[in-house]
């Protein structure tokens, strides 16, 4: 499995155009979005200033570009020349290849998370305790073990031709009403209840309870570990259910 992690981070970390737009496209979006906010202007609700709200939402934004489009692709298309298949041949078993995916989706996804808070501390003066960016860096990094495991299972639902449609509708939907680009409190009442019930809102959520310096809401965490229950358990019964078709 070690062997299938290094192959798989090698082959990301070749495709310049997955790079860009996980590890450089969230920085780029953060400028554009908190770039000419005033640093000392708060969110309502959150006694949070744009530039540090913004900067969770970037981070946990690009680290879930980095798992969840390099995932689904990259399997559907695996699956269609072949690929799987000889490994099936091999020693590896079903949750090694699961696990290698999740796991090498995650170390990729750590760059993106490193950028996002270093432009946003020298471009907008973003100022956290050493412990708060050590542990902003843990909690969303950890996090997007959840949408790697989600990532795996769309790319074991669709096929080649479907799973770029399939993945960017959830990936923009859950960005969008997950809270990832805009605040949350400025969606419609009804449209606040539905996010707070989505990983992605949950998964932001850490990463400001963080900034705030208090402890997470039960309800976050609880989103997020029955998602990935969810998402993991979904993705092993797909790759059960696709090895008995092959």
């Amino acid at each position: 499995m070690n062997t299938l992690i290094r192959l798989e981070l090698t082959r990301a970390l070749r495709n310049r155009k997955f790079l860009f737009f996980s590890v450089i496209y969230p920085s780029v979006l953060f400028l554009l979005i908190a770039g000419n906010a005033d640093s000392s202007s708060k969110v309502p609700g959150t006694g949070l200033t744009v530039p540090t709200y913004m900067m969770v939402s970037m981070a946990s934004f690009g680290a879930l570009t980095a798992v969840l489009m390099g995932n689904s692709e990259r399997i559907a298309k695996e699956r269609e020349g072949g690929w799987v298949r000889q490994l099936r041949l091999t020693t590896l078993p079903g949750r090694g290849y699961v696990l290698a995916k999740t796991a090498s989706a995650a170390v990729v996804s750590l760059p993106s998370i490193v950028i996002v808070f270093a432009v946003a501390a020298a471009v907008k003066d973003v100022r956290l305790d050493a412990w708060q960016w050590l542990a902003l860096t843990g909690a969303i990094w950890a996090g997007s073990l959840v949408f790697a495991a989600l990532g795996v299972a769309i790319g074991y639902l669709a096929t080649g031709d479907a799973v770029r449609p399939i993945t960017m509708i959830t990936y923009f939907g859950l960005s969008m009403l997950g809270g990832l680009w805009m605040p949350t409190t400025s969606f419609p009442g009804w449209l606040q209840d539905i996010a707070k019930w989505l990983p992605t809102h949950a998964y932001a959520a850490l990463g400001r309870a963080i900034e705030q310096s208090r402890a997470p809401h039960v309800q976050d965490l609880a989103v997020l570990v029955v998602s990935f229950v969810l998402f993991a358990g979904g993705a092993a019964w797909l790759y059960r259910k696709d090895t008995l078709k092959a």
